[in-house]
């Protein structure tokens, strides 16, 4: 038994490292939308811009990517404790997803460049990074359990004896 809470919690801990990691990454690739500072607030500049949907698209790939890496790895490696590999990638994926939006949306790494269609003379920052599309913070643990069960599949059905059902008949004595 406490092998295979042993190996919960290292895949858990591996994909939460990861998640920071990739929230860095998010962070890096992401442009941000920017905003107009008024007196009421802060309002989005460009009301055309493409900015919120890359967050959202760049965030689902860097986690779908990971989530089908860490899927696939934790196949291969979690082969004697399938149930506790797979319970640790549903749980480690959604804590890997939510530490790279905390991550990426806290820390700013690389150049920011505002591009705005605001008025003359207003001042123009750039937005912090956020999701519109909540959705797509299942796309890691949705991936990972999902590739996982695709090859426990495949492999279960090479070795069954249902993949051959018209097998000559047992010789009668």
């Amino acid at each position: 038994m406490t092998r295979e809470v042993r190996a919960f919690a290292v895949t858990v801990l591996t994909l939460a490292t990861l998640g920071a990691a990739a929230g860095l990454l998010w962070s890096g690739l992401t442009p941000r939308a920017p905003y107009e500072v008024t007196e009421h607030g802060t309002v989005l500049a460009d009301p055309s811009t493409q900015a919120l949907i890359a967050a959202d698209g760049w965030f689902a790939v860097i986690t779908g990517g990971l989530g089908l890496l860490c899927g696939g790895v934790g196949w291969f490696i979690g082969r004697r404790w399938m149930l506790a590999v797979l319970l640790g990638l549903c749980a480690g994926g959604v804590l890997g997803a939510m530490l790279t939006l905390w991550v990426g949306s806290t820390f700013t790494i690389g150049a920011v460049v505002i591009e705005a269609a605001a008025q003359p003379g207003a001042k123009v920052v750039p937005g912090a990074l956020r999701l519109t599309a909540s959705g797509v913070l299942v796309s890691w643990p949705l991936l990972a359990v999902g590739l996982f069960a695709l090859m426990e599949g495949m492999h279960g059905y090479r070795e069954s004896p249902l993949r051959h059902p018209y097998a000559d008949p047992p010789d009668p004595l």
